[in-house]
């Protein structure tokens, strides 16, 4: 009977250690919260992927999943991210990290020493934390619930952009609209407004309408870029956004999390509505945008 124990043992220690050399896939664990909702963090670690040096992503299957991969001179490294809610402000994070090169190498050290490889990658996850502590601090979204998105006829461009170039490409047709609707005597009616059309959360693309409120008349100026359409009143769940426009997005994530809350089905094609002109510089925490997520009708 004790040698069986003993057989039985020394084979579950040697299918302990062939899995931990061979078959497990990472050599490092590292865990933390993020004072935020997946969808920020989401976002935040693609942005700060895209100011490194040699990093890309190479899979973001949905808000909660990312994969990277960062070259660290002779270095590979893989980080895994998994994004997990655990209230309405705070999400836990474990990044799965594996030097690609050197991974038995590491596996073999790290129960003995502190290794250049772990050392490395609390490094790079600790220059993530202070960028995303830092972005937090500049944003504020207020969820006021259940509202209504405005009726009004509009002159808006259509743009396709990444979620990150969505203010560039505003910007960019804001002095167009300006120009053919001013010049042209056409009474506004309102702030701008941003309607998304499409909207792909794997790839951060995004398709939308960025309009100019005006009062209809019967004669209105003609532009290949330019069309006019009704915006239609709409029920809605409302956020307020406090912070530079370009991620005015961060809002989005909050709305979707407060419909799986409360039980709502939304669209998820968020409409926003600008009452600050950045060309005028300023605290960016004192701008403000309105945004909506429409909450979808029995009939649709």
């Amino acid at each position: 009977m004790k040698k069986k124990v003993l057989v039985s043992l020394g084979i579950l220690i040697i299918a302990g250690i062939v899995w931990y050399l061979f078959i497990k896939p990472y050599d490092y664990l590292v865990n933390f919260k993020a004072d935020s909702y997946p969808g920020i963090v989401n976002q935040t670690i693609k942005f700060w992927n895209a100011e490194l040096d040699s990093s890309k992503i190479t899979e973001s299957k949905d808000l909660r999943h990312v994969t990277q991969i960062l070259k660290f001179n002779d270095s590979v490294h893989s980080y895994e991210w998994k994004i997990k809610p655990i209230n309405d402000s705070t999400s836990k994070v474990k990044v799965y990290a594996k030097d690609l090169n050197h991974s038995l190498a590491n596996k073999l050290s790290v129960p003995f020493k502190d290794t250049d490889f772990e050392k490395r990658t609390r490094k790079s996850l600790l220059n993530f934390l202070e960028i995303l502590n830092e972005h937090l601090d500049n944003i504020k979204v207020t969820i006021e619930g259940e509202s209504e998105t405005r009726s009004t006829f509009c002159a808006c461009t259509t743009n396709t952009t990444s979620q990150f170039n969505k203010a560039m490409g505003m910007m960019k047709d804001y002095p167009l609209l300006n120009a053919v609707l001013l010049d042209n005597g056409v009474e506004l009616n309102g702030p701008p407004i941003l309607e998304v059309l499409e909207w792909n959360r794997e790839t951060d693309i995004l398709k939308f309408n960025f309009c100019y409120p005006i009062i209809k008349s019967v004669i209105l100026p003609k532009h290949p870029e330019l069309h006019y359409k009704q915006l239609h009143s709409k029920r809605a769940i409302k956020a307020v956004y406090n912070g530079n426009y370009i991620t005015s997005d961060r809002a989005w994530y909050a709305l979707l999390n407060y419909a799986k809350k409360k039980g709502l089905e939304v669209d998820g094609l968020p409409i926003e509505i600008f009452y600050n002109n950045p060309n005028l510089g300023g605290n960016a925490i004192n701008w403000k945008a309105e945004v909506f997520l429409p909450i979808k009708e029995a009939n649709e």
